[in-house]
């Protein structure tokens, strides 16, 4: 054994044999057992290309629903794109509501809608390949549309219960309200992320397991928020002439990465929590109980067909394995 596999090892004994060292680095382990970051990259791809139009949905539809009160279209249309505060100024004043008459205005909105689900599904499978679901157990083309509607219609509910809250006035506030305004913030994104964690899982995966990776997901976006109101008041107050259309570009593109890398992080955290999968070897020979495990599952998600069965099994031997 080198000196260098030596130090490996003893570092692998050390999280091992330490609980919560074992479980971060099966987290990350399972994180990159399923390409997680490619996963995240997809995810904020089509979260790019969605984002637009799903925005020219949402002023157009203001506009129709709430045409009489401004006020309030107004305060809907900030609320969404403050999820958004390093760039979400640019995207206001560049999008601008659909207009024309009512056939070629509902074909434009619903070619709009169409092009905003790309960012639903690919969250679906996204949670399918995390979850190990065999692709035969995998929800259909229209179930998962439908889920798609289901989660925007849920987000349009975090959007307006966030208007709500600001109406109060309470989101300006310091001390104790600051305080106060942070936890509501909070609670409200943790069940937003229960809800879309709930939404996008296949249905064989219980409620339950879902929940405290959708918490932490929303305490990670409420911090990522206040990151970027942070850079807006502090460090990028003067630069958006400068930047122009680059910083709605970079910013949205670094924004939905991070939100999608929050996203897959904390839905792996379910899985590893669900199934037990620590603590995870970081040499081999020898595999775990947890590490074997995780192979079979991610042999058995790609079951086809009904009559397909994958089976896995482990040789005795250190250097060998098998996939029958």
């Amino acid at each position: 054994m080198n000196p260098v596999e030596r130090v490996i090892r003893g570092a692998d004994r050390v999280q091992q044999k330490r609980r919560l060292l074992g479980f971060l680095f099966g987290v990350v382990k399972k994180y990159g057992d399923d390409r997680g970051g490619a996963l995240a990259a997809q995810l904020a791809y089509y979260g790019f290309v969605s984002l637009f139009p799903l925005l020219l949905v949402l002023v157009t539809g203001l506009g129709f629903v709430l045409h009489d009160n401004e006020e309030l279209q107004r305060d809907l249309i900030d609320s969404a794109l403050a999820d958004f505060p390093v760039i979400g100024n640019q995207l206001k004043n560049n999008v601008t509501a659909l207009e024309g008459n009512g056939l070629a205005l509902g074909i434009g909105l619903a070619a709009s809608m169409w092009g905003a689900m790309g960012v639903t599904q690919s969250a679906q499978h996204a949670m399918a390949e995390v979850w190990a679901v065999p692709e035969r157990d995998r929800p259909g083309f229209f179930p998962r549309l439908g889920r798609g509607v289901l989660l925007y219609l849920v987000l349009a509910g975090g959007v307006i219960a966030t208007s709500l809250y600001a109406s109060f006035g309470t989101v300006e506030a310091a001390g104790a309200l600051a305080l106060l305004n942070l936890l509501v913030t909070m609670g409200l994104n943790a069940g937003l992320y229960i809800g879309a964690f709930r939404i996008l899982t296949p249905r064989q995966v219980a409620t339950r397991r879902l929940i405290p990776g959708a918490v932490l997901a929303g305490f990670a976006w409420t911090f990522l928020q206040l990151l970027g109101t942070y850079l807006i008041s502090r460090q990028l107050r003067d630069t958006s002439e400068v930047y122009g259309f680059f910083a709605i570009v970079l910013g949205l593109i670094w924004w939905l990465y991070l939100a999608a890398v929050i996203a897959i992080y904390t839905a792996e955290l379910n899985v590893v929590l669900a199934k037990r999968l620590w603590p995870r070897s970081l040499v081999r020979p020898p595999l775990t109980g947890p590490d074997q495990r995780a192979m079979r599952d991610e042999a058995k998600a790609r079951e086809r067909l009904p009559e397909e069965d994958i089976d896995v099994t482990f040789r005795t031997s250190a250097t060998e394995s098998s996939v029958e």
